[in-house]
């Protein structure tokens, strides 16, 4: 657990989503503002039933999933959370577990987050996981790297 975390929404943030899984979705709501807005590289959805429609739409769709918080940096009413998702799907990489790094930017009123904005490689997510499409990512990133 991370230790120091001034904001009690902020530590109410990393304690929602250190436990967070498919039977534990509704605890979305007593984090996220109703009028919230989440943006990641692939969507960006307004409202906090939207946003718990897209969790039970996303572990659904997964064998496992969760999230190892390691840093916070708040400032009044803001926070970035660098995070760890270790997960697996069994449409990727034959259903291994995979880990995912990220960081998460929110802004809070009221003790209610408002603003949900996740950084992370989409491509490493889902597309290198992937058979055939996986081995040209990983051949091309190979050959930029040199």
């Amino acid at each position: 657990m991370i230790e120091n975390i001034t904001n009690t929404t902020v530590a109410k943030f990393v304690d929602i989503y250190s436990q967070l899984d498919k039977d534990k979705l509704d605890l979305i709501n007593e984090l996220y503002d109703h009028d919230v807005v989440f943006e990641d590289p692939a969507h960006r959805i307004e409202g906090q039933q939207e946003l718990l429609d897209y969790f039970v739409s996303l572990y659904s769709n997964i064998s496992s999933c969760t999230f190892l918080i390691h840093n916070v940096i708040e400032h009044d009413d803001e926070a970035c959370l660098q995070w760890t998702m270790v997960y697996s799907h069994p449409k990727i990489e034959k259903g291994e577990i995979r880990n995912l790094d990220g960081m998460s930017y929110i802004r809070i009123a009221q003790d209610k987050v408002i603003y949900h904005r996740d950084y992370f490689d989409l491509g490493a997510m889902v597309y290198e996981g992937l058979p055939l499409l996986g081995k040209v990512i990983k051949t091309v990133k190979g050959r930029l790297g040199q």
